[in-house]
């Protein structure tokens, strides 16, 4: 039941389930299935946001993917460079 509401507040924001979930994750957002099927019902605005930057690191890992060897844009990385 957790996933099916999930899936269906995601998809009104236009990303799929899947898509969803690995980019809260890629994101170190570490909220379970019963908290984000919560905020899907009862708080909205805060799943929009939740929404919203999966949208974005989503973005930005396609923009990242095409490699122009820069760190996406308010992402911190343990790796580093020396000039």
């Amino acid at each position: 039941l957790w996933i099916t509401r999930i899936e269906a507040a995601s998809l009104e924001h236009g990303l799929k389930y899947p898509a969803f979930i690995s980019n809260l994750l890629k994101s170190q957002v570490e909220l379970n299935r019963k908290v984000l099927a919560d905020l899907a019902i009862y708080e909205p605005k805060t799943f929009k946001s939740l929404a919203a930057l999966a949208q974005r690191r989503r973005q930005e890992g396609f923009l990242a993917a095409l490699g122009d060897g820069k760190e996406p844009e308010g992402i911190f990385s343990r790796i580093v460079h020396h000039h």
